[in-house]
C-alpha cells in the first residue's frame, strides 16, 4: 500500500488550490467602460474617401454640381472651404477637396550634404597627408551679407527705368485717360435662389403611378422606358439607364428643389440634379431639353426633361440617387415593376 507522506499531501493540496483558482480568474474577467464612453455601431457601408487635391471653380459652376463630380457630400465640400449657406462661389476661386490636414504633403527638400573639415594646422606645421590645405585668412572671399555688424553695405544699383512705368503725355487728352482701369472682378456664382413655389404651366405633373416611401422620401419611376442597365458602384457614371425615344417626358423621382441644371458635366450631357433632402440627390441626365431652373421647387412626376441623347450614343436616361454624396443602387427606393 502506498503511503504519502503528510508534507507531499499538503503540498499537493496547495497545487490544486491555486490551479482552480487560476481557471476561476480566467472565466470571471469583466469588461467595463470608462465613464462618459458610448458604443457607436459600424456603419453597414463605408463612403468612399475624399478625392483630394483641389478643384477651380468654372463659370456655370454650383457647390452642388462640383460635389456631385467629385463624389463628395456638399455639406463636407462647403464645411472644407468655410463656406455657408446660400454656398456663393465665383469663378476662378480654388475649393479643396479633402478635410484641412489631409492633402498629399509634397516631398521634404534635400539638404545639401555637409562636409566637414579639420581647422588649419598651426603655423610652421605642415597638414596632415590627405587633408585639403586650408587657404590663408587673405584669400578668403568676404562673405556675401553681414549681419549685426553695422557694417555698410554697398549702395544698392538702381534698376532701369522701363517704358511701362514712364508716363506718356498726348497731346490734348488728360493724364487721367492714360490710367487703365481695372477690370470689374468675376460675378459670384451663387447657389439656386429662392424656389418658384408653383411649377410653370409647361411642365405637367403626373400623379398616377406606384410609389415607395425609403429614406423618409416617397419615390416613383422617372420615365416609362424599360431598364437598359443596371447599376454597378464601379461605373464611371454610377447609375441606371431607361430606354425611350427623343422627347419622352423625363420626371421628377420626388418632391424637391433644383440645385442644377445645365451641360457642365462631362458625359452626362443636359443634366439635371434635384435635392431631396439633406442627404438625397436624384440627377437625370442625357437629356435633350431641359424644362426647369435652378432654384425651382417641383413635385413628384412633374415633367423637369425631354428624353434625348446627348452625351450618349442612344436615347436613354441616365438617372442617378446620391446618398449623402455616395451613388446608391436607386432599385433600392424606385417601387417594383
Amino acid at each position: 500500500m502506498l503511503m504519502i507522506r503528510p508534507l507531499a499531501l499538503a503540498a499537493v493540496l496547495a497545487a490544486g488550490f491555486m490551479l482552480s483558482g487560476c481557471d476561476v480568474t480566467r472565466s470571471s474577467v469583466v469588461v467595463t467602460r470608462s465613464p462618459g464612453s458610448t458604443y457607436t455601431p459600424a456603419r453597414a457601408a463605408t463612403p468612399a474617401p475624399p478625392p483630394g487635391g483641389s478643384y477651380r471653380v468654372s463659370k456655370g459652376d454650383t457647390l452642388y454640381s462640383i460635389a456631385f463630380r467629385n463624389k463628395v457630400d456638399f455639406r463636407d465640400l462647403a464645411s472644407w472651404n468655410g463656406i455657408a449657406s446660400p454656398y456663393t462661389i465665383w469663378p476662378g476661386q480654388d475649393l479643396r477637396l479633402s478635410p484641412p490636414g489631409h492633402e498629399d504633403k509634397p516631398p521634404a527638400s534635400h539638404a545639401a550634404p555637409v562636409v566637414a573639415t579639420a581647422p588649419p594646422p598651426p603655423a610652421g606645421h605642415p597638414a596632415p597627408a590627405g587633408q585639403p590645405v586650408q587657404p590663408p585668412a587673405a584669400a578668403q572671399p568676404p562673405p556675401a551679407h553681414v549681419a549685426d555688424t553695422g557694417a555698410a553695405l554697398p549702395p544698392a544699383v538702381p534698376a532701369p527705368a522701363t517704358t511701362t512705368n514712364t508716363p506718356v503725355v498726348i497731346a490734348g487728352k488728360p493724364a487721367e485717360s492714360l490710367v487703365p482701369t481695372p477690370p470689374p472682378p468675376s460675378a459670384p456664382v451663387t447657389q439656386p435662389p429662392a424656389p418658384v413655389e408653383n411649377p410653370p404651366a409647361s411642365t405637367p405633373i403626373v400623379t398616377s403611378g406606384a410609389t415607395r416611401s425609403a429614406g423618409g422620401i416617397n419615390w416613383r419611376w422617372p420615365a416609362d422606358g424599360a431598364m437598359l442597365k443596371k447599376f454597378s458602384s464601379s461605373d464611371a457614371i454610377p447609375g441606371i439607364e431607361v430606354g425611350g425615344k427623343a422627347g419622352d417626358p423625363v420626371r421628377a423621382a420626388a418632391d424637391g428643389v433644383v440645385v442644377y441644371s445645365g451641360n457642365g458635366l462631362v458625359g452626362y450631357g443636359e443634366l439635371v440634379i434635384i435635392k431631396h433632402s439633406d442627404s438625397f440627390l436624384s440627377a437625370y441626365g442625357h437629356n435633350r431639353k431641359r424644362l426647369v431652373k435652378e432654384g425651382e421647387k417641383v413635385k413628384a412626376g412633374q415633367s423637369v426633361a425631354e428624353m434625348g441623347s446627348t452625351g450618349a450614343t442612344r436615347d436613354e436616361l441616365q438617372f442617378q440617387i446620391r446618398r449623402d454624396g455616395n451613388p446608391v443602387d436607386p432599385l433600392q427606393y424606385l417601387p417594383p415593376r
